[in-house]
């Protein structure tokens, strides 16, 4: 039987493709899907979790006072700026009082022609009191003449009459007293009236919310400018009640409690962590960033003070953890529904764990309940996302992550 001869186009041909295969298989095998993934591993450590609770907020204060007018009106004078540090009661400016001391002035004299008035009518009861006594001494004085038969019954029954007559004076003498004190009442009324809305035109710092002075924040109206009742001309705060408005991830803060201690890094004095403690821990969440609010005071307030409004990061310690097996949080991956880590198998591959984590630390270790112990290697990073029967290959270092 005669082979046909091989065509040296063909053999040609195959010297160079062969090579090349060769090389393709090598540099799947090596540095493409096929290749092992590089991987750094870490070991299992028994370590107590110091949990720690990081959020961001916003100095604000607890006491803020907008200072206006009651009525609409035209703002007459502003007597502070911006920055001054005022004093409990301080007059702050004024507002324009139209005709209110022309009509505080007739209100005064209408007071005095009142006051007369009473003064008159106490004057006319003591007159009526008199002629009711002299009336009543007359009617008993004429009683025993008439016994004596010395005076007439119709004499005796005259003075009678004028008694009466007397009586009905006093009567009318009161009465009389009693409208001139009302009215005199009436007109004081609406002249306290008219002194507290005279009063409500001057703009002064609260007394009683402000025992060590205020800093004034915010000028809102320029005199000349008109604003309606209930509108902020100078807003006032009490510079003692400076909190910090901090938002904290809903994961893992359930433990935030009022008392705990905090550190409070001002955005202007990064270098310099200041000590406070949590106020309080606000009753309503934010469900669409999913943040627990509270509010951190600061132990002592810092000098200078900071701004309203400048930004905070606060940290607050929880209870330590007793020592415990601990990996990275790294380490953590989510397959299907539940959490673990990879391991290598005995034939070097990987294999999933699931694991039950506690409690986390800002340094980024995770404790771990069940699942590992200490000990126990876990990978680290990996080059690529792993799967069961994955080759691997284990490294000193991944390029761009910090060891």
């Amino acid at each position: 039987m005669n082979l046909p001869k091989p065509n040296r186009r063909a053999l040609s041909l195959l010297a160079v493709l062969i090579p090349l295969l060769g090389a393709f298989a090598w540099l799947a095998l090596t540095s493409g899907p096929l290749a092992p993934v590089p991987v750094t591993l870490v070991s299992v450590e028994e370590r107590a979790i110091a949990p720690a609770l990081f959020g961001v907020g916003t100095v604000e204060a607890r006491y803020t006072y907008r200072i206006g007018p009651t009525i609409a009106g035209r703002v007459s004078q502003v007597e502070v700026q911006v920055g001054d540090r005022v004093k409990a009661g301080q007059r702050l400016g004024e507002m324009d009082p139209v005709d209110l001391d022309e009509r505080l002035a007739a209100q005064d004299a209408a007071l005095r022609r009142a006051e007369s008035g009473v003064v008159a009518a106490r004057a006319q009861v003591r007159d009526a009191q008199a002629r009711r006594d002299f009336a009543s001494a007359q009617v008993g004085r004429y009683e025993q003449l008439l016994l004596a038969r010395t005076a007439s019954e119709d004499t005796a029954e005259a003075k009678r009459q004028e008694a009466q007559i007397a009586e009905a004076g006093v009567a009318l003498g009161l009465a009389n007293l009693e409208s001139a004190e009302q009215d005199l009442g009436r007109v004081r009324a609406e002249r306290a009236a008219l002194v507290r809305q005279r009063d409500t035109l001057r703009l002064v710092a609260p007394a009683d919310g402000l025992p060590l002075g205020g800093l004034v924040v915010s000028r809102d109206a320029e005199p000349g400018s008109t604003v309606v009742a209930g509108q902020s001309v100078v807003e006032v705060v009490d510079p003692a009640s400076l909190w910090v408005d901090v938002r904290f991830d809903q994961l893992g803060a359930g433990a935030l409690r009022a008392g705990l201690a905090a550190r409070i890094a001002l955005r202007s004095q990064p270098l310099g962590a200041l000590e406070g403690r949590v106020e309080r821990v606000e009753p309503r969440a934010d469900a669409i960033t999913e943040e627990l609010l509270a509010k951190v005071v600061f132990a002592d307030l810092p000098d200078p003070l900071p701004r309203l409004g400048e930004l905070a990061e606060v940290t607050v310690a929880l209870a330590p953890r007793p020592a415990a097996p601990a990996v990275p949080n790294a380490t953590l991956h989510r397959r299907a529904d539940a959490l673990g880590v990879w391991v290598l198998d005995d034939d070097g591959g990987p294999r999933f764990v699931p694991v039950t984590i506690g409690a986390r630390d800002l340094d980024g270790w995770v404790e771990i309940r069940s699942g590992l112990t200490p000990g126990a290697t876990v990978i680290w990073h990996s080059q690529a996302p792993l799967s069961p029967g994955r080759r691997v290959k284990v490294v000193e270092q991944l390029p761009g992550v910090a060891p």
